[in-house]
């Protein structure tokens, strides 16, 4: 199929989706029809588009941890543990590396070494293996909403089987879920591929069944400026409604500085809602999630636990509609699930605090909000010019240019050019703005940001504060300063 920005028709989905389901056994499993009427009997608890709406309405802020292991009884068991000992109000399946990357063989193997034993070799759940039947074991099982987490730059099989299993969310888009994760797959293909799975949410939506999608916000997870972040959500987000997708949640890596991270929730929800009204969405829930920090975490875990604390208190003073919570193993690997359900506890305590408590819109936040509208605006408007009107041609055509770029990512598809660092109060600047169709103005204030901090540090501004900043959280500092222990 060409690549534009238009909703596939029913026969255009239906040539595709009968080689897709030919890819695995499981796949034959999948019953489109009984697949609805069995959404239509899950109870309004369990429904994730529906907890995020009172959510939203209510001004709570949920939890949710990332968790996912090889086998059906130990993954329930795990849910069930995060549910009633993290109190985690939404729960994931982390999706296994092998399953992201179609290697369903592979992932069959780890299952069979992992049941040999007797504890999971694999970093996930693999959903596609277990089939629908194997779904539906986890999704009867565990009283909370369940989203697929995974990473898989063509998920169109996991899509299927696993909303027919019964998940009422799915994570993932053409952009965040191939330039982040892969390093030789083409743009044009993933968006495409991400259509695929987009329009499937929608053919639920056209049944009366509300399923939600959720771009991955925090990309790469390290030093992403929010207007980046922004655009590609937006994006994202315009593309799987075009789909017929109606429950949206747009997210956001913490970046640390407490006024950027507030700012930057607020930018992105009022930005969403402009452009999804200008483009004629107007049919579409949105809401929005807020990562914890996604870059090195130090190994010590009461230093651990300060991260995450700081992390809950910025997506509870942002009001973002949920927050993905990270764990004080973060620096050690897998974690065991006492410390994931440490890290949920702990998130849960701090937005339970700060829960009725406004953060005051100040002048300096209403002048980060204005900056980051202004910049995500440059580059969305610059994409859909591009793209002549269309946003799929145009992010393929934006990254070749690095009117969308995505720093540190393992993509042959993006320039790497823009290099992003902290200013001295610890705000995500760009050190290189590379080919962003900013403004002269916008340019201008990165670099009085940057040689703004390199006068108080007494250095010039550099590629090594970039690097200082990289693994400055682990070191326990959030500005990389020189000599700074």
């Amino acid at each position: 199929m060409e690549l534009k920005n238009k909703k596939w028709t029913h026969d255009e989905f239906g040539a595709v989706r009968e080689e897709i389901l030919k890819q695995w056994p499981t796949g034959a499993e999948v019953d489109f029809e009984e697949a609805v009427k069995y959404h239509e009997n899950i109870p309004a608890k369990r429904q994730f588009a529906k907890r995020l709406i009172k959510a939203k309405k209510n001004g709570e802020t949920l939890t949710q941890p990332r968790a996912g292991v090889a086998l059906i009884n130990e993954h329930i068991n795990l849910l069930n543990f995060l549910r009633n000992e993290g109190e985690a109000d939404l729960l994931p399946t982390t999706i296994d590396s092998y399953t992201r990357q179609n290697q369903y063989k592979e992932a069959e193997n780890g299952i069979e070494e992992s049941k040999r034993a007797g504890r999971s070799l694999l970093n996930g759940f693999p959903a596609v293996n277990h089939g629908v039947k194997g779904v539906r074991q986890v999704v009867e099982s565990v009283e909370a909403p369940l989203q697929v987490r995974h990473g898989t730059p063509d998920a169109r099989l996991l899509t299927e089987i696993t909303l027919a299993g019964g998940f009422t969310s799915y994570e993932g888009g053409g952009i965040s879920y191939n330039i982040p994760y892969a390093k030789s797959v083409s743009l044009e293909r993933t968006i495409l591929d991400w259509q695929y799975a987009d329009r499937l949410v929608g053919l639920y939506a056209e049944h009366g069944i509300e399923i939600n999608g959720e771009p991955f916000g925090p990309l790469t997870g390290t030093l992403v400026p929010p207007s980046m972040s922004h655009a590609i959500g937006i994006i994202e987000g315009l593309l799987a409604a075009e789909q017929g997708v109606k429950n949206i949640t747009l997210g956001y890596g913490q970046c640390g500085n407490l006024i950027q991270d507030v700012a930057a929730i607020k930018a992105l929800e009022q930005l969403a809602e402009e452009y999804f009204a200008k483009h004629g969405y107007n049919d579409c829930v949105l809401t929005t999630v807020f990562h914890q920090w996604m870059g090195g975490f130090p190994q010590d875990e009461a230093k651990a636990f300060a991260v995450i604390s700081w992390g809950a208190a910025a997506a509870a003073l942002s009001k973002a509609t949920k927050v993905i919570v990270k764990t004080p193993h973060e620096a050690l690997g897998i974690p065991t699930k006492e410390a994931n359900a440490q890290g949920l506890r702990a998130t849960k305590q701090a937005i339970n605090m700060l829960r009725d408590q406004p953060f005051p819109i100040t002048k300096e936040v209403e002048q980060e909000i204005a900056i980051i509208k202004a910049e995500t605006r440059c580059i969305l408007d610059k994409v859909f010019e591009l793209g002549k009107g269309d946003y799929a041609i145009g992010s393929v055509r934006s990254f070749e240019a690095g009117v969308l770029d995505v720093p540190f990512a393992p993509s042959n598809y993006t320039l790497n050019k823009i290099l992003p660092a902290r200013d001295n109060i610890g705000a995500v600047r760009l050190f290189d703005t590379g080919n962003l169709p900013f403004t002269k103005e916008l340019i201008d204030f990165h670099k009085e940001k940057m040689e703004e901090r390199a006068k108080v540090e007494g250095r010039k501004a550099s590629f090594q504060m970039v690097i200082d900043d990289i693994y400055a959280i682990s070191k326990g500092r959030l500005v990389g300063r020189p000599n700074s222990k």
